[in-house]
């Protein structure tokens, strides 16, 4: 009897060997600060069903691609423009061939006063009953740069200028618009996507060019598995369907 159930062990234990994930791996994720949000709800799911670990950083797409350049150990790069990507590549920091847009994102000009924007977003701005409207810096952020376009084709972007208060990033103007420190805020649609308390309009997708969010494989991760089965999984339907809630296009 003892024989006969330690064979049933030994046999439990084996299949659950088989069954489970190829060894674990580890990979760090530099990721623009508009996707922290269904970066988290990727990095669950990913590692449930992979049995890999992610660490992921949140930052301006400017100040991280400073960091890889500057010798920061990250593995991949999931950025906020395709610019920053095509630059690493060019340089030799990224696998060559390994770029590829992972998503397009979209605007939104959103306030914590659920009553302060209407339908016609454009009007709320013309009329300049606030005191001040939080962008991220158009000079780091892809976002940032989204928003002045949207302000220069309503013929407002000298008219608010005054008005205008700056974040590092696209996390840092959401914070200030939340906050209250700012009455209005240009954030990405993927921060207020599931938002039910305040207001926002979003922007036609004319106004303003194409955000484009490439992913790179840095060229120290050329060979980690982590890495490569997670750029593998942001193909997948089941990550696309996730970047979708969030107000993302594929």
């Amino acid at each position: 009897m003892f024989a006969f159930l330690k064979s049933v062990c030994l046999a439990a234990l084996a299949l659950a060997v088989l069954s489970r994930p190829a060894a674990a791996g580890e990979a760090l994720i530099a990721v623009a600060a508009n996707f922290a949000a269904p970066m988290q709800a990727l990095e669950a799911a990913f590692e449930a069903e992979s049995g890999h670990a992610l660490t992921v950083s949140a930052g301006s797409t400017g100040k991280l691609y400073a960091q890889i350049a500057n010798g920061a150990q990250f593995d991949i790069l999931l950025a906020a423009d395709t610019e920053r990507p095509e630059r690493l590549e060019a340089e030799g920091r990224a696998v060559a061939g390994s770029r590829f847009t992972y998503a397009a994102g979209r605007l939104a000009l959103w306030s914590a006063d659920p009553g302060l924007i209407g339908e016609d977003g454009a009007a709320v701005l013309r009329a300049a009953a606030f005191r001040r409207l939080a962008i991220a810096n158009p000079d780091l952020a892809p976002y940032g740069a989204a928003a002045m376009e949207v302000l220069s084709g309503l013929g407002l972007a000298e008219t608010l200028r005054p008005r205008i208060v700056m974040g590092e990033n696209i996390g840092q103007a959401f914070a200030m618009a939340a906050s209250g420190n700012a009455e209005l805020g240009f954030v990405a649609l993927s921060q207020v996507a599931e938002d039910e308390k305040g207001s926002r309009w979003v922007p036609p997708a004319a106004s303003y060019a194409p955000i484009r969010q490439d992913a790179a494989l840095l060229s120290r991760a050329a060979e980690n598995e982590a890495a490569l089965a997670f750029l593998e999984y942001l193909k997948s339907d089941e990550a696309r369907a996730i970047m979708e809630k969030y107000g993302y296009a594929p």
